[in-house]
């Protein structure tokens, strides 16, 4: 079992599983926090949710998720997650492939800089979309 625990923009990482085919953490996300809209160049991604509720940025549309529910997050398709709610979240996320994400959190552990975190993450197959590119976002 792997204890790595990262610190991302507020949000607490904790690596579940990680092999070629996948990557798997869970997320504890205080409320107010959120990771904007992105794209993973070579990966599908997945939610199952925990506790609380997330508000989500899927194929052109905004949704919630909640205990109990899954979302798929298809390779190339723009996305984003938010706790706009007053209660802590926690989730289950997975990638397929694994790709660079876990290479991508250790860049990302501790660094305070939103613009640097855009860069390094378009180093490893992460694309953020330009702010304001999504309404609501």
């Amino acid at each position: 079992m792997n204890s790595k625990v990262w610190n991302v923009l507020g949000h607490t990482y904790y690596m579940k599983s990680s092999s070629e085919s996948s990557f798997a953490f869970e997320t504890v996300d205080p409320p107010g926090t959120g990771v904007p809209p992105h794209v993973h160049t070579t990966q599908d991604e997945h939610i199952y949710v925990l506790e609380g509720v997330f508000t989500l940025y899927l194929d052109g549309q905004w949704e919630t998720a909640g205990p109990g529910d899954t979302v798929r997050m298809p390779m190339g398709l723009p996305h984003a997650y938010y706790n706009r709610s007053e209660d802590f979240c926690r989730a289950l996320f997975w990638v397929s492939p694994a790709g660079r994400l876990a290479e991508l959190f250790d860049q990302l552990h501790n660094l305070e800089d939103p613009e640097e975190v855009v860069r390094r993450s378009a180093l490893r197959d992460v694309d953020f979309l330009p702010a304001g590119s999504v309404a609501g976002a």
